[in-house]
């Protein structure tokens, strides 16, 4: 029998404990892909609310819980404006209504008709909304068509009713997933008169971006810039909590499952300690026993990986579901999620299979040979 032939006899001689423990290890990578999917995605769409504007940089309020809790008053504002290398800052309103079941958290702006394009709002069909009106909206071309909505048709939300007077295109699927109101109209109906939730700032030409966020950040101590994702920490905090619950629950899968899978390889160690002593009675090395045992938790833990997998996928179609997140959640299976299912699943197998790995390699043959 080859060597790779006695390893998967061995597993298969013991199916039961087998797959349970790949099960157990199932269960811990299914909840750190889980988690990894779920924070990655949530990171994108919330990146993607600051990142819908055409400037390069935005601005918002510092150490909120959520980014859509941001608030900026008119002062801060024209600051920003007044700020050495800034060309131009847009304020727009973001918040979220529920529509209907299917869309719990429809993203709603406010803007002036006359930023739009500055904004990189391109129309599409129709036209812009009138500034002063307070009964016309536009939809992004993906919200028109899940809304099933044309021009002249009737969009209706929090109790108002709109006339769909344009159809937009930014570039962003979370822009062109929204609808955009003039500002004015949007901060009465939200209660927010002379607020915005976000500025987007676009830099003169020749000006150093870095130098400029300097200078806001220091003129409006409240306020904080955001260049790129790495940013993003700054303004939301409930995001860096569920990171910080991703990194916590991969630490955890790995303690967990290495135990369990430690426990089950030293039953199985104390159940075959005659055939470790015979192996070594008849010549094998302590590094070849070590690699047997190595192995054959390795192989449990690429079942377990692949399982769990599979499970996180049953997981993510559930959550995508679910109300709070519906719309907003969109699962992002990237190499990395799942490199992180294998080194969970490797990580996992290595740490258990350790110490019965030792004590079968380092097991004398006549001490085993004696043992009942």
């Amino acid at each position: 029998m080859s060597f790779l032939g006695l390893i998967l006899h061995n597993l298969a001689a013991r199916k039961v404990r087998t797959a349970l423990t790949a099960v157990a290890v199932a269960l811990g990578v299914g909840t750190v892909v889980t988690l990894g999917v779920v924070t990655s995605s949530l990171r994108a769409s919330a990146v993607a609310v600051l990142q819908t504007g055409k400037a390069d940089f935005t601005v918002a309020q510092k150490g909120v819980s959520d980014v859509l809790y941001s608030s900026i008053d008119k002062t801060a504002l024209d600051r920003i404006k007044q700020t050495p290398g800034v060309g131009s800052a847009i304020g727009v309103l973001v918040t979220t209504t529920k529509l209907n079941a299917a869309n719990p958290l429809f993203i709603e702006v406010g803007i002036q008709p006359d930023e739009m394009a500055q904004y990189g709002v391109t129309r599409l069909a129709g036209r812009a909304f009138d500034p002063n009106s307070t009964t016309e909206v536009m939809l992004g071309y993906q919200a028109a068509s899940n809304l099933d909505k044309h021009i002249g048709d009737t969009y209706a939300a929090d109790g108002d009713r709109y006339t769909v007077v344009g159809i937009f295109s930014t570039g962003n699927s979370i822009g062109d997933s929204a609808a955009m109101f003039p500002l004015a109209t949007l901060q009465a109906a939200q209660r927010q008169a002379g607020l915005v939730t976000l500025v987007f700032v676009q830099v003169k030409s020749g000006a150093n971006i870095d130098q400029v966020r300097a200078s806001i950040e220091r003129d409006s101590p409240q306020l904080t810039t955001v260049h790129s994702q790495s940013d993003f920490g700054r303004v939301d905090r409930n995001l860096q909590l569920i990171s910080a619950a991703d990194r916590a629950s991969t630490i955890l899968a790995l303690l967990i499952g290495a135990v369990i899978v430690g426990n089950t390889m030293l039953l199985t160690f104390f159940e075959r300690t005659r055939e470790f002593g015979l192996l070594r009675a008849v010549g094998w090395a302590r590094t070849r026993i070590i690699v047997l045992v190595v192995t054959e938790a390795l192989i449990i833990g690429v079942i377990g990986a692949g399982v769990g997998v599979g499970l996180s996928f049953a997981a993510t179609a559930v959550l995508k579901h679910v109300a709070d997140v519906a719309g907003i959640l969109q699962p992002r299976y990237t190499p990395g999620i799942f490199g992180r299912a294998l080194y969970v699943a490797a990580g996992t197998a290595l740490l258990g299979a350790i110490n019965p790995a030792a004590r079968a390699a380092f097991l004398e043959p006549l001490d085993a040979l004696r043992h009942e």
